[in-house]
């Protein structure tokens, strides 16, 4: 699944937001796209989990429709 992350700007916002997605499932893969501020994540947990914890980082996570 794919997400667009506003606020994700430099690689101290990639570790942060891999951090919160490994805090709802430590096997998640995270691949980022900071120049478009995307992050792809490779989990069975479901969206909503991920966007929650997305969230209470500060980091607020909208769907990217493929």
């Amino acid at each position: 699944m794919q997400f667009h992350i506003k606020n994700m700007s430099c690689g101290g916002c990639i570790r942060s937001v891999t951090k919160a997605v490994q805090s709802v499932d430590p096997a998640a893969t995270v691949t980022p796209d900071l120049q478009n501020r995307n992050v792809e994540v490779g989990s069975n947990r479901p969206r909503e989990a991920l966007e929650a914890a997305l969230a209470k980082a500060g980091y607020p996570a909208t769907q990217v429709d493929h």
